[in-house]
């Protein structure tokens, strides 16, 4: 699964923590997301506010509280594309910043460009 963003969800934490079984793991996985977000992001989110994901391209509705806001998101269901490799104004300067934090979407997205030739 792979966000609109690049991120591969699949290795994401708070999807992780939605999968996790042991409710004692998925609580110590929400408290390190909790602590990632504030550290990271500047989002002040507590450990109660990281609940379920599917990720962002799910059709089931659970959604992280900060991907639900995620402009990037938004303005690719607006494009209605399947994710920004996918953009003709790839890349974007939200997505250039997204970037930095998280180099890996970069390189998701651009192998996806690489096929796209």
């Amino acid at each position: 699964m792979l966000a609109y963003c690049g991120l591969t969800c699949d290795s994401c934490p708070i999807h992780l923590a939605t999968i996790e079984p042991d409710e004692s793991h998925q609580q110590s996985i929400r408290v390190s997301i909790a602590e990632q977000c504030t550290t990271y992001y500047g989002l002040n989110f507590k450990p109660e506010d990281i609940n379920d994901c599917d990720g962002c391209c799910s059709a089931t509705g659970r959604l992280f509280l900060g991907c639900s806001k995620c402009e990037i998101r938004k303005c690719a269901i607006l494009r209605d594309i399947e994710n920004c490799g996918y953009c003709k104004d790839y890349a974007c300067d939200r997505l250039k910043e997204h970037f930095v934090l998280d180099p890996s979407a970069h390189s998701s997205l651009e192998e996806i460009r690489s096929r796209l030739g």
